[in-house]
């Protein structure tokens, strides 16, 4: 198991390799001297021409295009993002003030559709065809049909608004205050983001249980006297996981991404509205290495997604270790 993670791991080099050049690429097609992304702009007021000239050589961006790619991704590796054009703020700190707060109202959105998702898609196939399993699909279209924001929008009057149980929008400074404290910030964008979610995971939950209920080895289980809660626990549902899981976890990265419009929605100061900002702003820089980050994301789904197969069905790593 451990060599066919460690494989699995190893992988992920040469394509955050491949994507760290498609970035540099784009980098050196932005407008402007580069050397106004690779130091402060406090920095560079303070210098004459002679000096940046100096500077330049120093930092390398005289030099051949791959010379520079090399220093590029040294700087990346040890933390140093460059400067935003924009607001001529440390990119890394502006990242480090953002990505918590996304990582978190994304995580409480997994939580809530997964929690949902799958128990209601679970009641939905051992209810085949009966009034709840009808219900839960028109609920599970609608959350698919309607836009995240609409949702977002109806939260605010509702519950902002009207009852005023919710703030409108915004949070708490990060680590100023306890999770407990945001809380009230993070229901409604939690559950708007994580609706048309739950919809996905319980149809998907719904039909590989369906899948599993119908195979021989559960009659088999049926046929030797086994409760119907040990079936559908034990032999159902632990078989029905696999699938499940693959689409929970490539969910991920498309869970970040819906975070773009629900934060624009609740002025929530995360990186989907950091995001937003960049592009409006043509901050390529800040674009840049906001895109690295989302597909550094994707590819850990992507090996998270290799993990719990191997974990869940020992074969698919046999299989694998033949083939290699």
């Amino acid at each position: 198991m451990f060599k066919y993670f460690s494989l699995r791991l190893m992988s992920l080099i040469p394509k955050l390799l491949v994507i760290s050049l498609i970035i540099f690429i784009g980098l050196q097609f932005v407008p402007g001297d580069p050397i106004t992304r690779t130091i402060s702009p406090e920095v560079l007021a303070q210098l004459n021409p002679v000096q940046l000239e100096d500077l330049r050589t120093k930092l390398g961006l005289n030099d051949n295009i791959v010379i520079q790619y090399v220093h590029w991704m040294g700087n990346i590796l040890t933390g140093n993002f460059g400067f935003s054009l924009v607001t001529g703020g440390n990119i890394r700190e502006i990242i480090a003030q953002r990505l918590p707060r996304t990582f978190e109202l994304a995580g409480c959105g997994l939580f809530i559709a997964t929690f949902f998702g799958i128990i209601l898609g679970f009641i939905s196939a051992i209810k085949q065809n009966s009034f709840i399993d009808h219900f839960n699909s028109i609920v599970g279209m609608i959350g698919i049909s309607v836009p995240e924001f609409f949702f977002g929008l109806c939260g605010i009057l509702l519950f902002a608004i009207k009852l005023k149980w919710l703030p409108t929008g915004g949070t708490m400074e990060f680590g100023k205050e306890g999770f407990l404290d945001r809380i009230p910030y993070l229901v409604m964008p939690s559950i708007c983001l994580g609706i048309s979610y739950i919809a996905t995971l319980m149809r998907y939950t719904r039909s590989s249980m369906l899948d599993v209920l119908g195979k021989d080895y559960i009659k088999t289980a049926r046929s030797k006297g086994l409760s119907e809660v040990n079936v559908y626990i034990k032999h159902g549902f632990r078989n029905a996981l696999i699938p499940i899981m693959v689409i929970m976890v490539l969910r991920i990265p498309m869970l970040v991404g819906g975070t773009v419009i629900i934060e624009t929605v609740f002025n929530y100061p995360g990186m989907g509205s950091m995001l937003l900002s960049a592009i409006s702003g043509a901050d390529m820089p800040l674009v840049m290495i906001t895109a690295m980050i989302i597909a550094a994301v994707i590819l850990l789904s992507s090996f998270l997604v290799d993990i719990f197969t191997a974990v869940l069905d020992p074969r698919i790593r046999f299989n694998t270790s033949k083939e290699a």
